[in-house]
């Protein structure tokens, strides 16, 4: 029987090739890893001239044997070239050593994910994150993320600040642009936003609405940053949709928040919000959209942390599709008034409104 490869032209050579990438990736993973940070991709870019294996072995105080299988494993994953048994530098090492991006999403992959990748199948068929048991026995990773280990907690957070980083300073003048006095931070994590609001506007009061766990990290953050009297907390279980939200804010903002729930969790908050809003208000949604992507590198990565989220964050939600999000909105009791693309690295701001 002839199979249906759809519109696929690929060879089949290359797609075995392909297939074997796949099927050796966690090993050649941890060679790239060890490559970093045992120094060997440092110390192979400051080499201009190129360098040796033995060279290599005796500057890092390595074996030849160790520093030969990882530089070799390097040709393949195309981080390395060689050329008169001299190993030079590839542009794609440069990415692996340089780039602030690939720096981060490998910390995370290492991190937070590696460990407890191994149960994702387990957490595909229960629809819970079992991989998060690596670091402790709680139902989602953010009741237990400020006790996770330091090294986790550093890459966690670097990873989720990394892409809002580069959004608000560029997002800020449209939150801005209608004076609002008062902005509610759903999912206000470090308080690293209301900080930003609070900063850029000497008039906006913030109230950041989350789990009692972050809401310390927030409060020590705020008070560090002089804002105590303009900044405030209020816990909530943002699980618990019989809890309303706070009522009276112009401005109800989630970034990167709505992809943390499943989407009938993402129904009920969308709600919450709409019954907490004044005619004028709007909620900001802010997110990564994977079909809002230029580059394929972008969606690649939105994909894999879709899995992250399977495995160890909560086990229901993910990197959404724009139509998921249209839909639910156009299910809730809010409208969406305005669509931003292109914010920052990768983000797409929805400014709804009441029916």
């Amino acid at each position: 029987m002839a199979l249906n490869f759809g519109s696929d032209k690929k060879h089949a050579l290359d797609a075995k090739y392909d297939a074997q990438k796949i099927a050796f990736a966690p090993v050649m993973f941890q060679a790239a890893m060890a490559l970093r940070n045992l120094g060997i991709l440092d110390l192979v870019k400051d080499s201009k001239a190129g360098i040796t294996i033995e060279e290599v072995a005796e500057k890092l105080k390595l074996p030849v044997y160790g520093v030969k299988v990882l530089l070799e494993a390097g040709l393949s994953l195309e981080v390395v070239m060689a050329e008169d048994n001299k190993f030079y530098l590839t542009k794609t090492g440069w990415f692996i050593l340089c780039d602030e991006l690939t720096k981060v999403n490998m910390n995370f992959t290492q991190d937070v994910n590696y460990l407890g990748m191994f149960s994702l199948a387990e957490s595909v068929k229960t629809g819970k994150p079992t991989g998060l048991k690596v670091f402790g026995d709680w139902a989602t990773i953010y009741e237990g993320l400020s006790q996770l280990p330091a090294h986790v907690k550093k890459s966690w957070f670097a990873f989720d600040h990394f892409y809002s980083d580069y959004a608000f300073p560029e997002i800020l003048p449209v939150v801005f642009r209608n004076h609002p006095k008062h902005i509610m931070d759903v999912g206000g994590n470090t308080g690293k936003f209301a900080i930003q609001c609070a900063e850029y506007d000497p008039g906006v009061k913030i109230t950041i609405l989350d789990l009692p766990g972050q809401l310390v990290m927030a409060e020590k953050n705020i008070k560090e940053a002089g804002f105590s009297e303009r900044i405030d907390l209020y816990s909530i279980d943002l699980l618990d949709h019989s809890n309303p939200f706070p009522r009276g804010a112009d401005i109800i903002w989630m970034s990167q928040f709505l992809d943390c729930f499943s989407q009938d969790d993402i129904l009920a908050l969308l709600n919450c919000s709409a019954e907490a809003m004044h005619e004028n208000s709007a909620l900001y949604i802010l997110e990564t959209y994977w079909d809002q992507q230029k580059y394929k590198a972008s969606t690649y990565s939105l994909h894999a942390i879709s899995l992250y989220f399977t495995n160890i964050a909560n086990g229901c939600s993910q990197m959404y599709h724009t139509d998921d999000m249209r839909n639910l909105i156009a299910k809730s009791d809010l409208v969406l008034d305005e669509e931003i693309p292109d914010v920052g690295v990768s983000h797409t701001l929805f400014i709804c409104k009441k029916k």
